[in-house]
This record gives C-alpha cells, structure tokens and sequence, in this order.
C-alpha cells in the first residue's frame, strides 16, 4: 500500500457497509462546515476592515455582532438598518456560498457512498436543516436597534440556498443528471444547453458593456474613491465591497444591452431612454452616465450576436427545420427565466428614498432576451442547418431506378433469346453439314460404279485373268469407301450429339426443340449408319453377281 494514499475511502468504493457513527459523522461535516467556514471568514474580513479604517473604533464585540448580518447578507437575506431595507445585497459572496455548500456535498456523499438518487436525500436535509437552524440563531442574537433581521426570512431563505446548492453539488455523483436526461426529450435537452450557453453569452454582453461603461467613467469614480474613502483602510474597504457588487453591475448593464435599460430609483438608462438625476456616491455608480449619447444602441448587437451563436450551435441538433425552430424556442425561454432570476438577484430595494428600487425592469428583459435569442437563432439555424430532401425528387429517382432494372432484364432476356437462336442456327448448319458430306461420298461411289459398269461394258472379250484382277480391285475400293462412309457416319453423330447438348444448357426453349430435332437426326444417323453397311453389302453383292453372271455368259 503507498503511503501517499488517501487514508479515507469511500464506502461505495469498496463495498463495505456505512456505519452508523460513520453517517453521522459525514452529514455532520457536511452541515457544519460550510456554516463554521463562512463565519470566520466573514469574521476575520471585518476584523482587517475595521483594523486598517482610518476612522474607526475596533471591538471584539463590534465585529462579533456584524459578522452575523453580514454572514446572512451572504445569503441574499434583506436587512434593516437604521430601519431603512436594504435588499440590494452583493452577488459575489452568494456566489461564493454556494460554491463551498455544493463541493461540501459532493464530498460527504462520496465518503458515503451515495451513488444513487435515494441516499442523497439525508445529505441534502443535513445540511438544509443546519443552515435554517444558524440563520434562525444568529437573527435572534444579532438583532439590536440598528442592524435588524427577520427571523423567517433568516430561517427559510439560507436553508433554500444551501439546499439548491447541495443538490447541483450531489446530482452527477447520485445519478441525478441521468435520471432528469431519460425523462427529458433529446431535443428539449439540446435546447436547455442551448439556453445554458445564451445566459452565459448574455452575461457576457454586460460584463463588455460595463467595461465600456466604467472605462469611460474612470476619472468620475476615481473622484469617489477620494471623496468617499480618503485614507488606505477605507478605500480597500471601499474597493472589496465594490467587487463583491460587481455581478450585480454586470446584471444591470445586461439589462441596458438588451434594450429595456436600468432603473435606479427616479434614474433611468437604455438605449434609447435616459432620465438623470442623483445617484449615491459609490463607485459602481459613477459608470452612470450624465446624458445620453447617440451610439448607444450599437450596444443591442451584443445579445444579436449571442442569439446567432445560440442558433449556430443549433443548426445540426435536427435534420427537420421545424424543429430547430422548436429546439431555439426552448432556448430562448431558459434564456428568459435566467434573466428574472439574475435580476431578482441583483436588484432589490434600496432604504426608501429616491434610490429605491435598484435593478432591470423584469418583465421586459425577460421579453427581449427571449427574442434576442430566438430571433436570430431561429434564422441562423433555419438557413444554416440541413434540408430534407422533397419526397416528390425521392419518388422520380426510385421510378427511374425501376425502370432501368426493367430494361435491363428485357434486354438480358433478348441476349438469351438470340444465343439460343444462335446455337440452333450451328446446330442445324451442323446437320446440313454432315448431311453434304454423305450425300458427296455417296456420289462419288456412285460414279465409281458406273465407270465400272462402263468399263466391262466397252471390254466384254477380256480374258479371265483380267477381268479377276479388275474384280479385286473393285472390291478393294469398295471396302476403302464402305471404311470411309462408317467413319464419316460416326463423326457425324458425335457432332450431332455435342452440339444438342450445348443446345439444352443454353436455352430451355431450344433444348426441346433441339431434343426432338437431334433425336430424329441421331435416329436417321444410326439407321443410316446401318443403312451404309447394309446397303453398302447390298451394293458389294450387286455389282458382283452381276459381273459373276457376265463372265459366266462370256465363258458360255
């Protein structure tokens, strides 16, 4: 075993049982951690503050009794003081918070085990309870006659924070993320990444846009820095809550990129509004500007460009137009409900005097970012995505596809057709053959015999002697012809018989005919065959009984 092992394992991991001291241990660090960590941090903030002030009288009592508003200030709780509201509380912590609370969660349901959707619930109770106890203490202990909290509120709102975060923290490890993707359509699931990307995109549209705000502004909020926090304890002071209050600038100046503008009490800025007035002497404020200026709506195509980025990461999502229409719609909705969460974060209300309330009109930023992102991410991703083809070019195609296989078994059908017209041609050129060369050789033996005949016709006073030779040589070329015509007859009838069996492998149609025409052709082979040597004795005989006769008639 290595020595750089962690000595913790987790009980999933190796199959072994969570004991019960071993829960109550987990859920035990994960309730009081994030609550011990937060408050000393907040604690020990205020202490370097009020130690490095210029102007400021440092007490232990002091900073034990504003770390606990603070500490629930973290937690987006509103506050009195000097009974005046102050609900326009910094994002930044709140950021913060959550983030510590949901690695907390993580890490007990590690340690536990918990890999599946129904063990998390105690982790996420543990840790909800815990924070709803401390807010509920430190709201009762804290409250005086100048800093005051309600007590529900300090109850109920830490307690819905921690336990948000806890489940973002748990949902991946638990299985929980899987789960909501098999009851979630996978378009819909497209569009909620979608519109994931778009707030961010969004967000981003006002961080620039403050930017750009505040670097025109520098020598104005330079000139608080000095007014309000001359020495260098109260201007860091100054500086940190300043940066705990930057995302709540940046949700304001999305709200004046999209169109609807800003609100600070009688103060108002847009685009194409703006109504001036006094504002608090805070540095953020000072990126407020004096009068409007005509370039302002150059900042509307910041959330265009958003819009078209959220429609460019559409255009592949779906081959169907249509449904990339819908896919954006989801987005553009995701996009609106963020944009009424941010703001409610950000803004709220501000004592009761011609600042209040601070924060983005809701329900018109919610309306333009919605079409800020549907309007040019349904354009984008209806031209730059796939068509469908049209079903009519599908149809042409299988027709003509048709067609052409057609064609061409018609014309392998005319192919076998003219081979087998072809080899019954051979064939009966092959007959006719055989048929040319029998009747030469018998011709020829024809005229053999008649030029015999004529000779012991011309010649009747021979002697004997001669006219046995010449019967000798007679019925030598009779036999050399009657040899020849046998051979000529066998090869004529193994021709015959080749080719009818080329015939009946080529065509079914010619076989029969060939089989009838082949078997009449190899009976009259076979009887001529018989025929030759029959008719061949019968002519040997002939011309020697004649001749026999003859001589015997001369010797008389």
């Amino acid at each position: 075993m290595s020595l750089l092992a962690s000595p913790s394992r987790s009980a999933s991991a190796d199959g072994e049982p969570v004991s019960r001291s071993a829960w109550v241990r987990a859920l035990a660090t994960a309730a009081l951690a994030p609550l011990l960590t937060g408050y000393l941090a907040t604690a020990a903030l205020l202490t370097l503050i009020l130690a490095i002030a210029t102007s400021s009288h440092f007490s232990t009592a002091a900073v034990f009794a504003t770390t606990g508003p603070v500490w629930l200030a973290a937690y987006q709780v509103p506050l009195q003081i000097g009974g005046q509201p102050l609900g326009v509380l910094p994002v930044l912590p709140t950021i913060g918070v959550c983030v510590f609370v949901a690695r907390t969660a993580r890490s007990a349901a590690g340690r536990l085990g918990c890999t599946t959707v129904n063990r998390v619930p105690p982790v996420i109770a543990a840790i909800a309870g815990a924070h709803a106890l401390a807010g509920g203490i430190l709201a009762v202990v804290s409250g005086d006659g100048y800093i005051s909290v309600d007590v529900l509120s300090a109850i109920f709102v830490p307690a819905l924070v921690a336990a948000l975060a806890a489940t973002v923290g748990v949902a991946r490890q638990c299985g929980l993320t899987a789960e909501l993707r098999r009851y979630l359509d996978p378009i819909a699931l497209h569009g909620l990444r979608a519109g994931a990307l778009g707030i961010a995109g969004l967000l981003a549209a006002g961080c620039l846009t403050l930017f750009v705000a505040t670097s025109l502004s520098a020598p104005t909020i330079g000139a608080l820095f000095h007014e309000v926090a001359p020495g260098v304890g109260s201007a860091t002071g100054l500086w940190l809550l300043s940066v705990a209050y930057v995302p709540n600038a940046v949700v304001l100046a999305l709200g004046f990129a999209t169109g609807p503008g800003l609100e600070l009490g009688g103060v108002a800025a847009g685009p194409f509004t703006f109504t001036g007035g006094g504002v608090p002497p805070f540095p953020l404020l000072g990126a407020l500007p004096d009068e409007r200026a005509l370039w302002w709506p150059v900042f509307l195509l910041l959330p265009i460009a958003v819009g078209a980025l959220v429609g460019w990461t559409l255009r592949t999502c779906h081959d169907d137009p249509m449904t990339r229409l819908r896919t954006v719609g989801v987005a553009g909705a995701l996009v609106g409900f963020g944009t009424v969460v941010a703001g409610f974060l950000a803004g709220g209300r501000l004592a009761s005097g011609p600042f209040d309330p601070v924060g983005i009109p809701l329900g018109f930023v919610s309306i333009a970012a919605f079409l800020w992102i549907a309007l040019p991410g349904a354009l984008v991703a209806w031209f730059a995505g796939p068509r469908p083809q049209p079903a009519e070019d599908t149809g042409d195609a299988d027709e003509d596809a048709d067609a052409d296989a057609e064609t061409g078994e018609s014309d392998e059908d005319t192919a076998d057709e003219g081979a087998a017209d072809e080899d019954t041609a051979d064939e009966d050129g092959a007959d006719e053959d055989g048929a040319d060369e029998d009747g030469d050789l018998a011709d020829e033996y024809d005229d053999e015999l008649d030029l015999d005949d004529e000779t012991d016709a011309d010649h009747p006073d021979d002697t004997d002697t001669d006219t046995a030779a010449e019967v000798d040589e007679i019925d030598e070329a009779n036999d050399e012809i009657d040899t020849d015509l046998d051979i000529e007859a066998d090869d004529t009838a193994t021709d015959d018989t080749a080719t009818d069996t080329e015939g009946r492998e080529d065509t079914p149609t010619a076989d029969s005919a060939g089989d009838d025409g082949d078997s009449d052709d190899a009976d009259n082979g076979d009887s001529g065959h018989d025929g030759h040597g029959v008719t061949g004795a019968e002519v040997d005989e002939s011309p020697d009984e004649g001749r026999d006769q003859d001589r015997g008639a001369d010797r008389h």
